[in-house]
């Protein structure tokens, strides 16, 4: 509301780019950001917006700088945890665990104080402390029958770090509720619990064709080979059907020689 007409409409239709984009392709979502940006850095959605494209190509100092504009600009604390894990991704875990003990974080809702402990657990992993992982995750939130928007992660997060330390057992069981809770698909706790059971997944499409189609798939013409080369029996065959000569054993031969193999 702060901009001229023209210019928050442009403003508007690239951010909506950069949420189509963010998920499928967020290169493409961070140039439609990087425009926003230019037309109108001092509007706090346009540097949040920025700074979630950034976070999704990694750039996590780019992306720490605009959650920090952005939260200069509101004095919201939303964006505590995801600044907090922009520091991991900048090798900095002890800086992610410090957010995670300020003030801030008993501001946030229930969504956010559970996205802070995801964080909090990672960066305990990230130094090598997987049991204090492993107790960071052991909350109220994870023992509710309660399913919510973060319960899939949460439940995903806890068996990924019970696997880690070797309690497969428990792990499996971790999954299977990840699984159980996770309706929309958000987290590969069914491919997880597929590997522990030893199910190898195979791919039958072939990567050469852009139908799925491989060499295996392809029907070779009768009596040719995958070169194309006809070899003898195929010369007389034909000097046979010239002949006008069709006897049953020409026919049976054929038959033979038609059946698609494997």
């Amino acid at each position: 509301m702060s901009l001229p007409k023209t210019l928050a409409e442009d403003v508007a239709r690239n951010l909506v780019m950069v949420a189509r984009l963010i998920d499928e392709d967020p290169e493409e979502a961070y140039a439609y950001a990087r425009i926003a940006l230019r037309l109108a850095s001092r509007v706090a959605a346009v540097r949040e917006a920025a700074g979630f494209a950034a976070y999704a190509t990694q750039k996590y100092a780019e992306a720490l700088a605009e959650f920090r504009a952005a939260r200069r600009m509101t004095g919201s604390v939303d964006l505590w945890p995801v600044m907090a894990d922009c520091e991991r991704g900048l090798g900095r875990p002890e800086r992610a665990m410090a957010m995670a003990g300020e003030p801030e974080v008993q501001k946030l809702d229930k969504a956010g104080q559970v996205e802070m402990r995801l964080v909090a657990a990672g960066a305990r992993r990230d130094m090598g402390q997987i049991d204090a992982a492993i107790v960071t995750l052991q909350s109220p939130e994870l023992a509710s029958n309660s399913v919510q928007s973060w319960t899939p992660r949460l439940r995903y997060a806890y068996a990924d770090a019970l696997l880690e330390a070797g309690r497969e057992d428990e792990a499996r069981e971790w999954f299977g509720k990840a699984l159980e809770a996770d309706k929309d698909g958000s987290t590969d706790a069914s491919d997880r619990l597929a590997e522990l059971d030893g199910v190898e997944f195979v791919d039958v499409l072939g990567d050469d064709d852009p139908n799925g189609a491989d060499a295996a798939d392809e029907v070779v013409p009768r009596d040719e080979d995958a070169s194309g080369d006809r070899d003898e029996d195929d010369v007389r065959d034909d000097a046979d059907l010239d002949d006008g000569q069709d006897d049953d054993e020409d026919d049976e031969g054929d038959d033979q020689d038609g059946s698609v193999k494997a």
